[in-house]
């Protein structure tokens, strides 16, 4: 996400950091520059104008002409802006009522409603230890209702049975009823989605908001629809008192003109990220933390959560005491840390997160993306216990088999093992307290506290 307004601010970044000092000529350009980004990535253009003049009223003030740095003070001047065009801070759901707390989620066909039910729902149970029932009250889509009961099956969530011949309303109440009576912390609610806003949709949906006075009323839209997606929102805003916005598909949205629109042009809040088709692709909107990317600083706050959460620290902490024993780093290792990278949500989501990453150029990306980690695991479980063990022993008629069963190419497998051996080097300095190093060499990009005992666990290190 953001990719193409990433490219611009880095050009226009580059050009401030090197100005003495700024005058109103230069910051003319600048804004111009900025506006252009903007516009470009889909931004609404009311929204365009007002964050121009907003950045440029403070551009002028005493505090940037009096600084040592004008360039610098004037790229935060555009992220304090960015974050609160955005929201200022993240705003969490709001589940302070009698169990059980009710999410009704809406939204139009197509948009990920569905899916969206399933992320939430194993969001709430992983982050928020609620146990959490979900129902569907669409009664018109072929398959909608199965289609839920799949995923609500995937993220361990209790489903409930509703049927294409019943009233949504009769199916809501129900589900309320039930949730009361098994003593669930919320209940999620899918509801129907239509090809475009229509009045019978919005009187349906209506109906059960009245019946089951939901505590969040979660409007689902896509992000690839960029401004339309903010005036989608304002459009059932006016029909249902909304209280949040979760922003789907952003993982191929390049733009972002979604995310920067919609809480200025409807008032309220994006509360989560849909970033890929896993169940697990959910993550909180920190508006200052989606800033920090879209000017190229990274996101490490999150990539430590992201690392903390979801790293096996059992696995890592057994590689650790293997190689303090002098044991080699071994290809069994490096299909595990891959494989760990994968739960995070695959190389291309961690290197969104690294500062300074915007600036790879794409032949360098490429070869870091999830397909090739892939790739590369296929090539793995395509050698002997015996090859994972002692990488020198594959030499040219093994690379041929190899390559053979898993479908790829002997250049592959000598990518492969040059890749390992790099990745070995790097372990064998981490046992004399490398990792500790590394970490005080980083000291001034990451955030307090990170790795020293809560940040990356030892031995959980990147293969590229």
């Amino acid at each position: 996400m953001f990719d193409k307004l990433q490219d611009r601010f880095a050009d226009v970044l580059t050009q401030l950091r090197g100005q003495g000092r700024l005058t109103e000529d230069n910051i003319k350009d600048t804004l111009r520059e900025v506006r252009m980004a903007l516009l470009e990535a889909d931004v609404a253009l009311p929204v365009v104008r007002q964050f121009i003049e907003d950045v440029r009223e403070k551009a002028l003030g005493e505090e940037v002409a009096r600084s040592l740095t004008p360039g610098q003070v004037l790229i935060k001047i555009v992220n304090d802006e960015l974050v609160a065009l955005m929201g200022l801070a993240n705003e969490q759901l709001n589940l302070t009522a009698q169990p059980p707390a009710v999410v009704l989620m809406a939204g139009l066909q197509g948009s990920g409603k569905t899916t969206s039910v399933a992320k939430l729902a194993r969001w709430l149970q992983e982050k928020q230890k609620k146990s959490v029932l979900v129902v569907s009250c669409d009664v018109y889509r072929p398959a909608a209702i199965a289609q839920l009961q799949t995923v609500a099956a995937e993220v361990g969530a209790e489903f409930f049975p509703s049927s294409g011949t019943e009233q949504p309303v009769d199916i809501a109440q129900r589900a309320l009823d039930y949730a009361r009576r098994h003593y669930k912390d919320v209940l999620i609610v899918d509801t129907a989605g239509r090809l475009h806003v229509d009045a019978a949709m919005m009187e349906e949906i209506q109906a059960i908001h009245a019946a089951l006075k939901p505590v969040e009323t979660l409007f689902v839209v896509d992000a690839m629809t960029g401004q339309d997606a903010a005036n989608t929102a304002k459009a059932f805003d006016t029909a249902l008192p909304l209280t949040g916005v979760i922003l789907t598909k952003t993982d191929g949205d390049a733009r972002g003109g979604a995310a920067l629109s919609i809480r200025q042009i409807t008032g309220k809040p994006i509360k989560f990220l849909g970033t890929g088709e896993k169940t697990t692709a959910l993550e909180p909107f920190h508006p200052d933390r989606v800033a920090s990317r879209i000017l190229g600083m990274g996101d490490v706050v999150s990539l430590v959560e992201e690392v903390q959460a979801r790293v096996d620290h059992e696995q890592a902490e057994k590689l650790v005491k293997k190689l303090k024993k002098g044991k080699d780093f071994d290809l069994a290792d490096f299909k595990e840390q891959l494989e760990q990278m994968n739960k995070m949500g695959g190389m291309a989501s961690l290197m969104e997160k690294l500062p300074g990453m915007g600036q790879l150029p794409e032949h360098v990306k490429n070869k870091a993306s999830d397909r090739e980690m892939g790739k590369l695991i296929a090539i793995i479980n395509s050698m002997t216990p015996g090859e994972r063990r002692f990488p020198a022993i594959i030499k040219g008629s093994r690379k041929r088999r190899i390559a053979a069963g898993s479908g790829t190419q002997v250049q592959d497998i000598n990518q492969l093992l040059k890749q390992f051996l790099q990745m070995q080097k790097m372990m064998k300095k981490m046992k004399g307290g490398g990792m500790a190093k590394l970490m005080r060499s980083m000291q001034g990009h990451l955030p307090p506290g990170f790795g020293s005992g809560g940040g990356l666990p030892p031995g959980g290190g990147f293969p590229f």
